[in-house]
C-alpha cells in the first residue's frame, strides 16, 4: 500500500470508480446527490419509493419506469439529476487530478471526471446501448485543450499517449448516453461477453494490471459483473468497503479477483495517501 502513488502514476494500479464517491456530496440546493442504488431510485421517481421488489436494484426501478414513462423520461430524468444543479466535484477526482492516472474506469454517470481533465488532452470513452448498426458499446472522443471540445474519433486512433477516460455506463457529457436500466445492462453486458463493450487496444493494457476499486457497491449483482467484465485478466488489487462484515457476495467477489479490502472510507483513504 506504500507506493500505491507511484502504481496509480505508473499506470499499473487502476482507478476504478463507483457511486459510492457521491456520498457525502450536496448540491447547491442542499439535496443529496445519489450515492447507491436506493438513493438513486428515489431520485428517479421524484423521492418516492418503489415496490421493494423494484427497490432491489436501481436497474430494475428504471426498467418499470421506462416502460411506464418511455426511454425518453429515464435518460432526461438520469441528466437531470447530475445536471441540473450545481455541486463541488466529489474530493476522490480532486485527488486523482494530482497525478492524472493515465487509465480510469469511472461507472458514475456525470462528468466530474471530464471536468478534472480538462486542463489536458485526453480520450474519453463512453458506452452505449441498444444500437442495431454496430457491436461496439462504446463511442470514442479526443478532447483537446486548444479547441476545448470533445470530437469523436474512430477506435483505431485510440492510442496510449494520451490519458483514457473510460465511462462504461455512459455520461452527460459530451451527449447523453446511459446505461441505466435493465434493458440497458442486459444489452451491454451480452456484447461485452462477446468482446466488443471495450476498445482493442484496452483489452491488452489491461492484462496483469490491479484495480483500487473506489465506491463500488459488489452486493448488487449487475455492478459485480460489470467489474469483472471490464477488468478482465487483472492480479488483484484493492477494494474500499469500510464494514465490519462483507456480504457473501462481496467477500467471493473479493476473493475471486485476489482483491485485499482496506476498512477505510475513501475520504480516510485519500486523506492516509496524499500526494
Amino acid at each position: 500500500m506504500d507506493d500505491i502513488i507511484e502504481k496509480l502514476k505508473s499506470g499499473t494500479l487502476i482507478p476504478f470508480l463507483g457511486m459510492g464517491v457521491f456520498e457525502g456530496t450536496i448540491a447547491s440546493d442542499g439535496t443529496q446527490l445519489p450515492f447507491d442504488s436506493d438513493s438513486m431510485i428515489l431520485a428517479l421517481n421524484n423521492g418516492r419509493a418503489m415496490s421493494p421488489r423494484l427497490m432491489y436494484e436501481y436497474s430494475r426501478a428504471a426498467m418499470s419506469l421506462e416502460q411506464r414513462k418511455g426511454r425518453e423520461f429515464v435518460v432526461q430524468m438520469t441528466n437531470h439529476i447530475f445536471s441540473s444543479k450545481e455541486y463541488e466535484v466529489p474530493k476522490v477526482y480532486q485527488w486523482l487530478s494530482k497525478f492524472k492516472p493515465k487509465y480510469i474506469i469511472d461507472t458514475t454517470v456525470d462528468d466530474s471526471l471530464q471536468k478534472v481533465y480538462s486542463d489536458c488532452d485526453h480520450f474519453l470513452i463512453t458506452g452505449i446501448s441498444r444500437i442495431t448498426a454496430d457491436y461496439d458499446r462504446f463511442i470514442i472522443y479526443k478532447y483537446e485543450v486548444s479547441s476545448s471540445e470533445y470530437k469523436k474519433v474512430e477506435k483505431e486512433e485510440l492510442s496510449l499517449d494520451l490519458p483514457i477516460l473510460f465511462k462504461p455506463m455512459g455520461s452527460t457529457k459530451p451527449e447523453m448516453n446511459f446505461i441505466i436500466s435493465d434493458a440497458d445492462f442486459v444489452d451491454w453486458l451480452t456484447e461485452a461477453m462477446g468482446g466488443y463493450a471495450i476498445p482493442p487496444i484496452l483489452k491488452d493494457y489491461r492484462k496483469d494490471k490491479e484495480y483500487l476499486f473506489m465506491g463500488v457497491d459488489f452486493s448488487r449483482d449487475t455492478f459485480r459483473m460489470v467489474a469483472n467484465e471490464v477488468t478482465i485478466g487483472l492480479k488483484g488489487g484493492f477494494t474500499l468497503l469500510n464494514k465490519e462484515e462483507l456480504t457473501k457476495k462481496e467477500d467471493k467477489f473479493i476473493k475471486t479477483h485476489s482483491l485485499e479490502n482496506v476498512k477505510m472510507s475513501i475520504n480516510e483513504f485519500i486523506d492516509s495517501h496524499g500526494e
